[in-house]
């Protein structure tokens, strides 16, 4: 009984094999196949990721240095990047060097492109959002001002201090001094904004009759305050 078990089995496997044992190896070798072509795709996507971060750093320590300035075509060729990092370090270098050149009407194109990309990482379209708005600040109207900063004009955001600090000019200019004072007085009680906000918020909440002194004050004799226009100055830090 257990050589005829055994034959049966045998007879069982064969005709298994027979009928499916084609379907299993062309399968083996897809998959094969597939995962090769997978490891292939792969390698080359971190080669062309390395060479374009490669050619990028090379192009701003070029620009840096002095020793290349023609570089717009580079530039133009990294702006179309299919990674999101490269792409927005392209397009944010393309808006710096317009406001070098005073292209303003071009800076502002570039950061409009930026922010509106919803294929880059927040934090670019955020800061592009912030800048757009400083170089373009004085022909804005302060309500629009105010409402394109309102998600970043807030607490615990990365870029409260600048966007505060640009939507509390906004509301001085529309006279709502009151606002501005409070706003000043959280820029200058949060610690998590540069030292140098936070030395400005002081002084102009106080300019506003709101005493924004923090519990641990910024040391106001080491940090000087340009005597320039504060929204001028804000658009000159944010373009920087």
């Amino acid at each position: 009984m257990r050589e005829v078990d055994e034959e049966v089995r045998k007879e069982q496997a064969v005709q298994f094999w027979d009928r499916w044992g084609k379907w299993i190896a062309g399968l083996v070798i897809i998959g094969l196949a597939a995962f090769g072509g997978w490891l292939y795709w792969s390698n080359q996507q971190t080669s062309a990721a390395e060479a374009e971060a490669e050619q990028l750093s090379m192009l701003l320590e070029g620009l840096s240095d002095g020793t290349n300035t023609d570089v717009e075509d580079e530039l133009s060729a990294l702006a179309e990047s299919r990674r999101p990092i490269i792409r927005a370090e392209a397009l944010l270098t393309q808006a710096a060097l317009a406001l070098q050149g005073e292209d303003r009407a071009r800076a502002i194109e570039v950061f409009a492109v930026i922010a509106a990309d919803d294929g880059l990482p927040q934090q670019f379209r955020d800061i592009a959002t912030i800048r757009q708005t400083a170089v373009e600040f004085e022909d804005m109207e302060p309500q629009a001002v105010i409402d394109r900063l309102a998600s970043l004009a807030v607490p615990g955001n990365p870029w409260f201090g600048s966007a505060a600090e640009l939507t509390a000019v906004a509301m001085i200019r529309m006279g709502d001094e009151e606002g501005a004072g409070a706003l000043f007085a959280q820029m200058a009680n949060d610690e998590s904004v540069p030292e140098t906000l936070r030395t400005r918020a002081v002084q102009m909440a106080g300019v506003l009759g709101v005493d924004a002194v923090p519990d641990e004050p910024v040391d106001m004799e080491e940090q000087t305050v340009p005597n320039q226009p504060l929204a001028a100055e804000t658009a000159e830090e944010a373009s920087s």
